[in-house]
């Protein structure tokens, strides 16, 4: 890639937005505003790199023409320690312009409905899901995001069948965005009496949550289903008709929700969960149909793909996509993953990187 033809063109398209940002038609059409304030958001942080980056290349030059003209002895050897500072400085700035130059992707900034089931390991596995319902809710709050939960299958040791929690705030999804997968512990179960080892395993689906102008249902396509809420053991914990459910013909998909006493509000938060799911349908089928897509991704974001191994025994999180291992697991367990994040993000950005340069 030339990356200061690449940079010239940016520069130019920086000064065509900037004109755009300038007209006083733009918040009219508040899509447009939003599509244009977010590519010059990108390119203005793009242009404070390029000056950095072009300050680098001005002084590797100066340095080189002060070390083959200047006679001074102690110049030279001065121009040669700037020489060799910035020539350490250039590949880093190039690195970090190339990440850069990816376009960020408008899902990044959505909120989140966040749905954690149980899988292999009977109540072991739905213990792992409170747990790792707690770490994200840990998370959010270390970051200032709201939680709110859709939701909940409490099982009788006190885990979680099935949790399903919406998380707002700024640039959720695009954090969040590859935890999607088949989270797998390795510890002794509490519920272990002889203290055995045991593997069990829990699903994560990330999925930005969809306005209702970015999804069309039709009415005609869900059903709607109004029952009496029920608890663990199928005891009756309603005795009016406030649960909700609805079922999408075309797809089969289903959402029932039932933890509000109010059927309004029940039906509101399936209605949400509902355009998430679709909403998350249409973007895999979008990201299937793209042959590089694939190739920038960190994973396929599939239910059955295995992601992530909690080892409690040796105190570690490996995430296998990446081959990255952390240690400190009750850290991790409390939110602390930014670490892991960060890299997740940092490699999927060097791969769509790949992807362009193909």
């Amino acid at each position: 890639m030339d990356l200061i033809k690449k940079l010239d063109e940016l520069e130019k398209r920086f000064e065509e937005v900037s004109q755009q940002v300038m007209d006083p038609n733009l918040v009219k059409d508040a899509a447009k505003y939003k599509e244009v304030m977010r590519e010059h958001g990108h390119l203005s942080e793009i242009m404070e790199l390029d000056k950095e980056y072009r300050k680098i290349l001005t002084g590797i030059e100066d340095a080189k023409v002060m070390i083959t003209e200047e006679d001074d002895v102690e110049m030279k050897e001065m121009a040669r320690e700037e020489l060799k500072e910035l020539e350490e400085k250039q590949p880093q700035m190039e690195e970090q312009i190339k990440l850069k130059l990816i376009p960020p992707d408008p899902l990044d900034e959505k909120n989140i409905i966040l749905e954690i089931r149980s899988a292999a390991g009977g109540d072991e596995a739905s213990l792992f899901v409170r747990d790792l319902w707690e770490m994200y809710c840990h998370l959010a709050e270390n970051k200032g995001w709201k939680t709110e939960t859709m939701e909940a299958q409490e099982t009788e040791v006190g885990g979680f069948n099935k949790i399903v929690t919406s998380i707002s705030g700024k640039f959720v999804y695009g954090t969040l965005r590859w935890e999607s997968g088949v989270h797998r512990v390795q510890r002794v179960p509490a519920t272990e009496a002889q203290g055995r080892l045991q593997t069990s395993t829990a699903t994560v689906a990330v999925m930005p949550e969809a306005e209702e102008t970015e999804i069309d249902i039709k009415p005609g396509d869900v059903r709607v289903d109004v029952m009496r809420a029920g608890g663990p053991g199928g005891q009756c914990v309603n005795t009016t008709d406030s649960a909700v459910r609805l079922t999408h013909i075309p797809t089969g998909i289903v959402v029932i929700q039932q933890d509000e006493k109010s059927q309004i509000k029940n039906k509101a938060k399936a209605w949400r969960v509902l355009r998430a799911r679709l909403f998350d349908l249409e973007e895999s089928k979008k990201q299937a149909e793209r042959a590089d897509a694939r190739k920038s991704m960190v994973g396929t974001g599939a239910r059955s793909e295995k992601i992530r191994t909690y080892n409690f025994p040796q105190d570690r999180v490996t995430d296998h996509r990446i081959n990255l291992s952390l240690h400190n697991l009750p850290g991790f367990m409390m939110g602390n993953m930014d670490d892991m994040l960060d890299a997740l993000n940092v490699y999927a950005k060097e791969e769509q990187l790949k992807a362009i340069a193909n």
